[in-house]
């Protein structure tokens, strides 16, 4: 019971992590209005919060419950998955920086960087590929024979 909860409540942390995401890349544009600066720092906080509860979550599920983690430790994959996941969390600091520092401007347009708007689609892309990895791994791809 206590494995099935973990488990649903990483895949939640997980889609809302996606989520915050892809809004951002919806709404990232050269230039934004102040509005738009404060709504993608709280998207941010949302992105921050939902990888926190994602690596918190699959941390106990790696370690605590459910199945050993030999099984986990072992798979080369597995490890690729957490390689990108720590890519996506490097590559989100410096746009969660940025819209932090702006949402406070009297500014009424704000000029984004365009290695904002990069890290963004590097985020977006590497999500996907974290995706495709976990169906790797439910498919037994990396297990050692």
């Amino acid at each position: 019971m206590i494995y099935s909860l973990l488990r649903t409540l990483h895949f939640i942390a997980i889609f809302g992590l996606i989520g915050a995401i892809v809004i951002e890349n919806i709404a990232i544009k050269s230039t934004i209005t102040k509005e738009d600066v404060i709504n993608l720092a709280k998207i941010g906080a949302v992105a921050g919060a939902s990888a926190i509860l994602t690596l918190g979550f699959g941390l106990v599920l790696w370690f605590g419950v459910g199945k050993p983690a030999e099984f986990y430790s072992s798979n080369p994959v597995f490890h690729g998955k957490l390689g990108l996941f720590s890519l996506v969390v490097l590559f989100a600091i410096y746009p969660a920086i940025f819209f932090f520092k702006h949402r406070n401007t009297e500014s009424d347009s704000i000029d984004v960087p365009k290695l904002v708007r990069v890290f963004l689609k590097i985020e977006l892309l590497l999500v996907f590929v974290i995706a495709l990895l976990a169906y790797l791994m439910a498919r037994g791809i990396g297990l050692p024979n």
